[in-house]
């Protein structure tokens, strides 16, 4: 039998319009029920839950002053999916985990992990991340394109910076403000503008006053162009590197599966060293896509060996492996 609290939670979150708290109070029930030995119960609300989080809301138009500078979706990326050092998604499990139980946090006066910032080479996951956490939260996902901002709308750019955070407070989800480098670069740099210095400030202000109940990541390929102000407005800040050759092959398989033949993965290490997980990963889809035109069934090795020597073939052209 589900707790007085359970209930009263279940119910203000149904009339509040909070389908995330909804799901995870269900959860909760779910987890009560079967610690308590009622195994069938727990799975039937358990498997109510997965079905209910097949079924996406329509999304709403974005304000027309932001049209082309952020995109809405629903990302169908999962935990499973993220193929990193495993400190680092225990460090995402947590974000994801705190949001999921900030009712517990905020009754001993805690607040959870709501701005992160992500560093890395371009491919290593940080996109990816932000668009898992979405999927796991079942928030949409927000991109917003912020090198197209400083080149677009040169001169207005702050003001439509001040539109995005209204669109933050009022509208929960998880957004990402990719490319981050075009605004957040040292306010002392030789090369900086002053509209740009301008921007950087009132970033600064903007995330610092936000109190909304969404998700704000943003994303770099270069944590030493940002302006050290940036810092200690973050949470949290994770780090991305090229994989592993642990990480290789476990992409390998995950991106393969279904598909993958009789190879030895291992033999495949030398030849996708230097690549990121985007581009393994790009790899292993035009090996399969290849290997489905072919009438095939499996992934054959010469397939994915001519595909990822593809991939580094515009590489080697540029001296970048």
């Amino acid at each position: 039998m589900p707790t007085a609290s359970h209930i009263t939670s279940l119910i203000k979150s149904h009339f509040e319009k909070d389908d995330l708290r909804f799901t995870t109070i269900c959860l909760q029930i779910a987890a009560h029920e079967a610690k308590n030995g009622h195994k069938t119960l727990a799975d039937d609300i358990q498997k109510i839950v997965d079905r209910s989080k097949q079924i996406r809301p329509v999304l709403r138009p974005i304000n027309r002053d932001l049209e082309g500078l952020v995109l809405e979706t629903y990302p169908l990326h999962k935990l499973s999916d993220l193929i990193v050092p495993r400190q680092l998604k225990e460090r995402v499990e947590r974000v994801i985990s705190e949001y999921l139980q900030v009712d517990k946090l905020r009754r001993h006066n805690l607040e959870n992990r709501r701005k992160i910032l992500l560093s890395g080479n371009p491919g290593t996951g940080k996109t990816m991340t932000a668009s898992i956490i979405a999927a796991e939260l079942n928030l949409p996902f927000y991109t917003i394109l912020m090198d197209k901002m400083v080149t677009k709308f040169m001169g207005e750019t702050s003001a439509k910076l001040r539109q995005i955070f209204e669109l933050i407070n009022v509208r929960k989800g998880v957004y990402l403000f990719d490319e981050f480098d075009a605004i957040g670069s040292h306010r002392s740099s030789e090369n900086d503008v002053g509209e740009m210095r301008r921007v950087l400030n009132s970033f600064l202000q903007f995330i610092e006053h936000d109190t909304s109940e969404s998700l704000i990541i943003a994303a770099t390929n270069n944590l030493g162009l940002l302006d050290q102000a940036l810092f200690r407005r973050f949470d949290d800040v994770l780090h991305y590197y090229l994989p592993s050759s642990q990480e290789i092959l476990l992409l390998l398989k995950n991106r393969l599966a279904g598909f993958e033949g009789e190879m030895n993965f291992k033999s495949l290490l030398p030849l996708l060293e230097g690549l990121s997980h985007a581009e393994i990963s790009q790899a292993c889809l035009d090996a399969i896509k290849e290997t489905v035109l072919s009438d095939k069934e499996k992934v054959e090795k010469e397939i994915l060996v001519k595909m990822i020597e593809n991939r580094k073939a515009a590489y080697i052209s540029f001296n970048v492996i």
